[in-house]
C-alpha cells in the first residue's frame, strides 16, 4: 500500500494561483497512476485531472482544462496540481489518489487516497 499526503491548500483570491502536493510514502509512486479529485460538501467527489505513471499521459476535466497542470517527479515520490486563474467556484477539498496500472477518471477505481487539502477561492 502507498500513503499519500496533501498539502498546498489554502486561500486564494480569485485569478490566482495554487501549487497542490502529494507525496507519496510506503512503495514507490513511480508504479502508480495518480488522479486528483475534488469535493464539496453534500455533493459527489469529481475527477479534476490524472497522470500516469511516467508522467507521458495526462488527462483534465473540462473545468479546469487550460488552467490545471498535473505533473509527477517520482524521484521526490510527488505529484503536483498547478492550479492558475482561480475561480470561486473551484473552492473545495482537493484530495489525491493513486492506483496500478492506467489512470481512471472514476474514483472508484482508486484504492489509496489522502486525507484532502482544502482549497478556498475568494471573489
Amino acid at each position: 500500500q502507498v500513503q499519500l499526503v496533501e498539502s498546498g491548500g489554502g486561500v486564494v483570491q480569485a485569478g490566482g494561483s495554487l501549487r497542490l502536493s502529494c507525496a507519496a510514502s510506503g512503495r514507490t509512486m513511480r508504479a502508480y497512476a495518480v488522479g486528483w479529485f475534488r469535493q464539496i460538501p453534500g455533493k459527489e467527489r469529481e475527477f479534476v485531472a490524472y497522470i500516469n505513471w511516467s508522467g507521458g499521459t495526462t488527462y483534465y476535466a473540462p473545468s479546469g482544462q487550460g488552467r490545471f497542470t498535473i505533473s509527477r517527479d517520482n524521484v521526490k515520490n510527488t505529484v503536483f496540481l498547478q492550479m492558475n486563474s482561480l475561480k470561486p467556484e473551484d473552492t473545495a477539498v482537493y484530495f489525491c489518489a493513486a492506483k496500478v496500472l492506467d489512470p481512471s477518471m472514476s474514483s472508484t477505481d482508486y484504492r489509496n487516497w489522502g486525507q484532502g487539502t482544502q482549497v478556498t477561492v475568494s471573489s
